[in-house]
């Protein structure tokens, strides 16, 4: 079955899932999560991209990215593949592909989705039981927004600055919702429509994006057709 064209709009966030293969350990040492970091910085000052959050997790990586240009994301995305397998390799003396295959994702609403996306992301290792609290976890974006540490090379969304008029209002506002952390309804719905390639948003939202593609970008509705 030929796969789907991936949906990319600039202007929109994206909500990206790259998984390791065949259950390789992406990170083994805090310095290839370092490294894997400032290679993304790099790839997104090389391309027309901001990028609002991540979490680094031992076989897989998640990622938002707003792209300003047609191609953006691709473009940084394979230079970082490639560029992290040549450093990977030689540390580690390893053989061949790191990844799955292309990565996944799909495009967000920004005004209702771009924040829970941002917060699925930063608390998926309390999800997986690898921290007590997001804040516990060093390799994903909440530090950033709760404000325990400053990552210049992060673009802050609009969202973000609605949760408060202050520094210390938005980043205890987000620490909080971090701590309520999201249902899990919530979270596989964010999941697999990245996994999917489903865009997320009101049904205009969607019924816009669909004019762009001729491929679905919704589920097909189970039940019998009507008849008549």
């Amino acid at each position: 079955m030929a796969r789907q064209p991936r949906l990319s709009v600039p202007g929109l966030p994206h909500l990206l899932i790259w998984r390791g293969h065949q259950g390789v350990d992406l990170f083994p040492q805090a310095a290839d999560r370092l490294d894997f970091l400032q290679l993304l910085a790099d790839g997104v000052r090389a391309q027309p991209l901001h990028w609002h959050g991540y979490v680094l997790l031992a076989q897989q990586v998640r990622l938002l990215l707003t792209p300003l240009a047609e191609g953006a994301v691709s473009r940084a995305m394979q230079a970082l593949g490639r560029s992290y397998v040549r450093r990977y390799n030689l540390r580690h003396g390893h053989v061949g592909t790191l990844w799955e295959g292309r990565f996944r994702g799909t495009v967000l609403q920004p005004e209702t989705e771009l924040l829970p996306a941002l917060l699925s992301l930063d608390t998926q290792p309390v999800r997986l039981g690898l921290a007590r609290t997001a804040a516990e976890y060093a390799w994903s974006s909440h530090g950033h927004y709760a404000g325990l540490r400053h990552e210049p090379a992060l673009s802050v969304p609009a969202a973000y600055w609605q949760l408060g008029n202050t520094p210390f209002e938005r980043e205890a506002a987000y620490a909080a919702l971090a701590a309520r952390g999201l249902s899990e309804a919530a979270q596989q719905r964010l999941e697999q429509a990245a996994l999917k390639g489903w865009a997320l948003g009101s049904p205009d939202f969607v019924a816009q994006l669909q004019q762009l593609t001729e491929r679905r970008l919704q589920p097909v509705r189970r039940g019998r057709p009507r008849l008549g």
